[in-house]
């Protein structure tokens, strides 16, 4: 037991303070990707009231405009973990709402386990999933389209703001690897 419980007491090192500048090009890239999520939702698709900002966006920002590095902050993760977990949230869902514990249990672990699987591991993934059982009843009524708009769209949206800016500094560079 002893053993168990000193796992926890971490041991390593907290990181370094990030430079200004890194704070500077995190700070703008979410900016506009967000802002574009916004000016897409009202001048695109505003009239179906089914809009492209999903909470899980905000974490993918953190990811693709402060952790550039991360392996989970990459194209491959950013597109495909969010549409997967989509589709399984919305699949879960139309299996179980009337059980919707177990759905949206259901549908976060089994996106998950079918990110590890397809080496898309992005975590807010995984609110996308819960989204998907959560939702609104209009998002429900969209189904599986909800894996398109908004979510693959919002994420092509955040990874296109992601190349233009990341790119900008000459000591930063995005993305490590596509696929």
């Amino acid at each position: 037991m002893r053993k168990y419980v000193r796992k926890m007491t971490g041991g390593g090192k907290s990181p370094k303070r990030v430079s200004p500048s890194e704070v500077f090009w995190s700070f703008l890239g979410s900016f506009l990707g967000i802002a574009a999520l916004h000016y897409a939702h009202f001048d695109q698709i505003a009239a179906t009231d089914v809009g492209l900002i999903i909470g899980s966006f905000g974490a993918s920002a953190v990811l693709v405009y402060a952790a550039i590095e991360s392996p989970l902050a990459q194209p491959r993760n950013l597109v495909g973990g969010h549409i997967l977990s989509a589709l399984v949230g919305v699949f879960c869902y139309q299996l179980l709402s009337s059980q919707l514990w177990l759905a949206a249990s259901l549908a976060v672990a089994a996106s998950i386990a079918l990110m590890h699987l397809t080496k898309t591991l992005h975590p807010p993934g995984g609110a996308t999933a819960l989204i998907a059982v959560i939702g609104s009843q209009q998002l429900h009524d969209i189904g599986y389209l909800y894996a398109l708009v908004p979510v693959g769209r919002g994420a092509l949206i955040l990874l296109i703001i992601a190349l233009l800016v990341n790119n900008i500094p000459r000591n930063r560079k995005y993305p490590k690897f596509w696929w």
